[in-house]
């Protein structure tokens, strides 16, 4: 199942969510009906004995299965404490992961950290987040829970945060806790997160029923003799606010199960050790994974492993059982959980890094790994890629990008990997890439640069400039994906100063170049949601006729960026308008060059991005066998490429090239 296809499906599983949830709700409704009409039916029946002497032809209040007055107070009733309470948890969790693992007790990892396990946990999510192509998601540590365990959250790549449990950074050795960090990547790259927070706020409004209650019971009528129904009918809630629990908990175990066991394979498909994800899962069942916060239950459904212990009802469990998942990775199992061991001492490479004097050019394990991949920047043969393989690896890394990216940061400058990881000085870091390599020009943006960040912004820049210019073009893009993981600490004012700079820029040469262009829509994507300036739209278009013209002006952009032999670039375009399933008597057309340049890409994008996800899909395929036409992929066509995925959602892992 390509990404495209796993992101429909999340669509359609949001939508069997809302049906279990409205036949939760409607079950509540009609409870609470009919215990409203047992209870003020007995209060009316006591009202009237007491009155019976002093009206006798009052008649006896009767109980009667239809009561249009009380099925409209109980459902108007249910729907705005379910409702409402929805609402609030939702807007409680509206700013993403971050708001999930400060709820669960999390803390931020700084990363300056000097402690050994929280620099390992870093250094393998900084790994991932290179190979899938995402923004580097914000990393929590839970410190005051023990057993093994670990989430991703967030609604988008742009605000996801993984959280893990102090037992698992210091229980779990590198490999087991890749094999986890790949788990909850596969929960970001497969549209999960999204739907788990949903899930959150809809479970929150299923328990809110027992707090209405637990208000009702301490109401107090004026007259001793007319009994009030209240307290009574708050005690009722109270016991119908259980049955909210029961059926939240069996849509969190409807929704969660069959995920997890696809987070599992994909996590081994990702990293290729299974060993590793298996050994973390049995440690769990020597160690355990229960979770002590208090917001666990309603949050079990997100975890790694089973945070509340095992159940008794099977279909109540969020999880599939631990033997299940360890014998679907591992077949040769012998069924017996170790008991936990002390974790040997991690390398260098884990626990810190190592000191660097003056960095060396990219050679080594990496230089090697490009030269047989052709991405090196005087390479005079561009990289050949096969256009199966770009599309397939489109939010689905495999090993070889996992590889590719150990090699990658192994090797990086270590001045530029420090200067990713701090919001200010990643800040400069993305200066230092638009600087232009006119030294009068260069002189004037530095000088504007101090003006409006500060002299010390303007000396780390050309610090970084230094480093920047050394660096491979393959690099840069994978460092901004690092550096705007960083910059989401940035305070408000911080970040529109930055984002006023960044763009004053990229227009003091007159022009904007696609890098420039690359890297604006990914700080504007990932980044200003964070800050209100966005939000993200629902999907508007579900048919691909309304979009053709968009469509039109992407595959003409990426043609003519491969080549200028108008010939080329003709039979490029028809490639990819072949892709294209057009609907009947509709065709597409070859634009000239001022009608699908940077700006009219960008708002093209801006449209396509509303866009449903197979129809997201149907034009990356198109785009593909565009720039895979001629056999190669240049650094341009690939920069672009990963810009337009970007934009439409869709994570753009590194193109490694191979025959």
């Amino acid at each position: 199942m390509d990404f495209f296809a796993r992101q429909d499906q999340a669509r359609r599983k949001t939508k069997w969510l809302i049906g279990y949830f409205i036949a939760a709700v409607v079950v509540l409704i009609i409870s609470v009906y009919v215990v409203a009409l047992v209870i003020f039916a007995g209060v009316g029946a006591r009202q009237h004995h007491h009155h019976y002497y002093q009206d006798a032809d009052q008649p006896a209040a009767t109980l009667t299965l239809w009561n249009p007055t009380i099925l409209l107070g109980a459902t108007f009733g249910v729907l705005a404490v379910v409702f409402l309470g929805s609402a609030y948890k939702t807007s409680e969790l509206a700013a993403g992961g971050s708001a999930v693992a400060t709820l669960m007790g999390g803390q931020p990892v700084s990363q300056d950290t000097t402690d050994a396990d929280e620099r390992k946990l870093l250094n393998v999510v900084e790994e991932m987040s290179i190979a899938a192509g995402v923004p580097m998601p914000k990393v929590y540590v839970l410190n005051e829970e023990r057993g093994i365990n670990a989430f991703a959250a967030g609604h988008t790549t742009s605000d996801a945060a993984i959280g893990v449990t102090r037992g698992c950074i210091e229980q779990l050795s590198r490999d087991e806790l890749q094999g986890v960090i790949g788990h909850e990547f596969s929960h970001i790259l497969n549209g999960d997160m999204r739907l788990n927070l949903r899930l959150i706020g809809i479970i929150f409004g299923l328990l809110c029923l027992a707090t209405v209650g637990r208000i009702l019971m301490s109401t107090r009528g004026g007259n001793s003799r007319d009994r009030n129904a209240l307290p009574l009918f708050g005690l009722a809630l109270v016991i119908l606010g259980a049955a909210g629990v029961f059926f939240g908990r069996l849509i969190q175990a409807a929704v969660s199960r069959q995920r997890e066991f696809l987070a599992d394979a994909s996590a081994v498909q990702f990293t290729r050790n299974p060993a590793g994800l298996s050994g973390a899962l049995q440690k769990i069942g020597g160690y355990g994974s229960r979770l002590e916060s208090e917001h666990a239950p309603d949050l079990c459904h997100m975890f790694f492993g089973n945070g509340l212990g095992e159940t008794l009802f099977e279909p109540m469990a969020t999880h599939p059982p631990l033997p299940e998942r360890i014998r679907a990775i591992d077949p040769s199992w012998d069924g017996h959980f170790p008991a936990p061991k002390p974790v040997a001492e991690e390398t260098e490479a884990d626990s810190g890094e190592a000191s660097h004097g003056t960095p060396p050019p990219l050679s080594g394990p990496l230089g090697a790994m490009l030269a047989a991949t052709a991405l090196e920047d005087d390479s005079d043969v561009p990289p050949v890629i096969r256009s199966e393989t770009l599309l397939t690896s489109l939010g689905r890394p495999t090993p070889a990008h996992l590889e590719y990216a150990g090699l990658l940061y192994e090797e990086l400058p270590a001045p530029l990997k420090a200067a990713v990881r701090q919001p200010l000085d990643a800040t400069a870091f993305t200066y230092a890439l638009l600087l232009s390599a006119d030294d009068a020009l260069r002189a004037k943006q530095l000088g504007e640069i101090a003006a409006r960040s500060g002299a010390a912004t303007a000396q780390k820049t050309v610090t970084l400039f230094l480093e920047v210019i050394r660096l491979p073009r393959r690099g840069r893009l994978p460092l901004v994906n690092l550096a705007i993981g960083a910059m989401r600490n940035l305070t408000a004012e911080q970040f529109n100063q930055f984002q006023d700079t960044l763009e004053w820029l990229v227009a003091s040469d007159g022009q904007i170049e696609l890098f420039e262009f690359v890297l604006q829509k990914a700080v504007r994507r990932h980044l200003a949601p964070q800050f209100g300036q966005t939000r993200q739209a629902p999907v508007q278009f579900y048919a691909l006729k309304p979009l053709l013209p968009d469509c039109a002006v992407v595959l003409s952009a990426l043609a003519r960026t491969g080549s200028t032999d108008e010939d080329e670039i003709a039979q490029a375009f028809a490639l990819g308008h072949a892709s294209l399933p057009l609907p009947t008597g509709t065709a597409l057309s070859l634009l000239p060059v001022e009608q699908c340049g940077l700006e009219q890409v960008g708002a093209a994008l801006d449209r396509l991005v509303l866009a449903a996800p197979m129809i997201k899909g149907t034009l990356l395929t198109a785009g593909i066998a565009v720039v895979s036409a001629d056999g190669v992929v240049t650094e341009e066509e690939a920069e672009l490429l990963r810009a337009i995925a970007d934009a439409l959602d869709c994570p753009a892992p590194p193109l490694l090239g191979g025959a």
